[in-house]
């Protein structure tokens, strides 16, 4: 159970009523994105309020993981669907990663998403729609196409490009809406996100848990060394 503050789910829910813009989608020019999210700021700022808390059961939430689950190594990625440093690592070290680790089933990958705004909760939300068996391949789609869906421009149009993804996926409309409306789960994912970020001390994304060690992004030659020594 998690005590998620209702102004952090005012900051980052909103769909059909979009809420008051909080922060912009991260720049592809910007650097190792930090953790000071709007959720942090809105957090502090209430934070003695403790009337306001409500209880959130985040055990529905399921890790997103492809590989071997009963590898000797799982590697946990923290990421935002838009931070363009997330992306960079999906375009490269990702796809050696999975074709030499995680396709031989040698370790055990899982996804945790990072909610540094509502574009990539939106995100978020539509990936999770698309079940674990699509998941990740809609993922890949997101991070490729990042630098054009989050600059299409006000909200609208960003989460109309989002739909297109995932209609890309096999989403059906009428799925899309269901799940992009659902602001129950919208608050659990928030819930969630906090209480993992916040167990493993996650300050910037893309970070990494191996075999509970956190590390920052770093090359594919890097964590092969790392990973290698934990298989040995």
């Amino acid at each position: 159970m998690k005590r998620i503050l209702p102004m952090i789910v005012a900051a980052l829910v909103g769909v059909g009523a979009y809420f008051i813009f909080v922060h912009e989608p991260s720049s592809t020019a910007s650097q190792s994105a930090e953790l000071t999210t709007p959720a942090e700021a809105v957090a502090t700022e209430v934070a003695d309020n403790a009337d306001g808390d409500a209880e959130v059961d985040t055990s529905t939430i399921p890790d997103m993981m492809i590989g071997n689950p009963d590898a000797k190594v799982t590697v946990i990625e923290y990421a935002s669907y838009t931070c363009p440093h997330c992306a960079s690592f999906h375009a490269g070290t990702f796809k050696d990663l999975k074709k030499n680790y995680i396709d031989t089933d040698k370790i055990n990958f899982v996804f945790r998403e990072v909610y540094f705004d509502r574009y990539g909760l939106w995100a978020s939300m539509i990936a999770r729609c698309a079940g674990p068996e699509k998941f990740f391949g809609l993922t890949d789609l997101m991070f490729q196409s990042q630098s054009s869906w989050t600059r299409a421009g006000e909200p609208a149009a960003i989460i109309d490009e989002l739909r297109k993804l995932g209609r890309l996926a096999g989403i059906d409309g009428e799925t899309l809406e269901v799940c992009l409306n659902d602001n129950d789960k919208a608050k659990t994912l928030i819930a969630w996100y906090q209480e993992k970020a916040g167990a493993d001390n996650i300050d910037s994304t893309p970070s990494f848990i191996i075999n509970g060690k956190k590390h920052t992004n770093m090359s594919f030659a890097e964590m092969s060394e790392i990973i290698d020594a934990e298989l040995e």
